[in-house]
């Protein structure tokens, strides 16, 4: 069920065109709960795009501070002992060593904080900044290399070519090598499956890679990044202002509006570099 759970259902719709209405199925992208418990305590409920939901658990934890390293995961499971039909698929179980107590009590007090008023300002990035240290890495890419990530990650997408409703996320080498792509109806979602898959295969921290996302670049989103350690965040829409303040204070280069012929750097600009044109 891990890899092969359904993304995408048809749905009876009634098109409207110049010939008049007609009766077809369409094809949409699946949105069901995740319930991610460590050990037999519900830590997140999130809404995704079933498949890859042990590369998402794994990728939240991470996020969340939760664990640091693969071994203290133990393993990750669907529930098998679910209470409806709606939870079948819909809970994930991960058992992991002995977490120091703090980081579970600091994941509980950042999800109380969250759900009542929302993380904001200085001190939302003041506490982002007491779990993860500004990114530690020397990488810089071309900013040629930045221009040919959205083509790439179109080509990897291949469940929002059949519906147009899912958000990607990449993880690429400095030179634009493809690592790992993950779509999911949530763009946070996406972002945890692409970092989690990483994480469970030992790879992280990840201090010479680049992370792309086809929607906006929000706080959350350079927050993930920095808790994996990637130096350079590119999305091809607009970055929030608490994204660019993070990113600046994390020494993560950002980077908005990515097409083929151009972007915009919000923060970083030691990281991307233009060849001298040739004279």
């Amino acid at each position: 069920m891990q890899e092969n759970a359904s993304a995408i259902r048809t749905a009876p719709i009634l098109r409207f065109g110049v010939s008049g209405p007609e009766r077809r199925d369409d094809r949409v992208s699946v949105e069901e709960p995740l319930e991610i418990r460590v050990g037999g305590e519900t830590l997140a409920v999130t809404m995704r795009t079933p498949g890859h939901d042990f590369d998402l658990a794994a990728g939240w934890l991470v996020a969340e501070g939760i664990v640091r390293r693969p071994e203290e995961i133990v393993r990750i499971e669907h529930c098998r002992e679910v209470r409806s039909p709606e939870e079948e698929g819909n809970v994930v179980i991960v058992r992991a060593t002995e977490p120091a107590a703090a980081s579970l009590d600091r994941a509980r007090r950042l999800l109380l904080t969250s759900s009542s008023c929302g993380l904001c300002g200085k001190g939302s990035i003041e506490s982002i900044r007491g779990q993860f240290p500004p990114v530690d890495s020397d990488a810089r890419v071309e900013a040629s290399v930045l221009g040919g990530l959205p083509a790439s990650l179109r080509r990897a997408q291949s469940n929002f070519a059949e519906t147009g409703g899912l958000h990607a996320a990449g993880v690429f080498s400095l030179e634009g090598e493809l690592l790992v792509c993950r779509e999911d109806i949530g763009r946070h979602n996406a972002v945890d499956k692409a970092i989690g898959s990483l994480f469970r295969q030992g790879r992280l921290p990840l201090a010479r890679t680049i992370l792309a996302v086809s929607g906006r670049a929000s706080f959350e989103i350079v927050q993930k990044a920095l808790s994996a350690s990637i130096p350079i965040v590119a999305a091809v829409s607009a970055p929030s202002s608490l994204a660019i303040d993070l990113a600046r204070e994390s020494r993560i280069a950002l980077v908005g509006f990515l097409r083929e012929n151009g972007f915009n750097l919000y923060s970083g600009e030691d990281r991307v570099f233009a060849p001298a044109p040739a004279r």
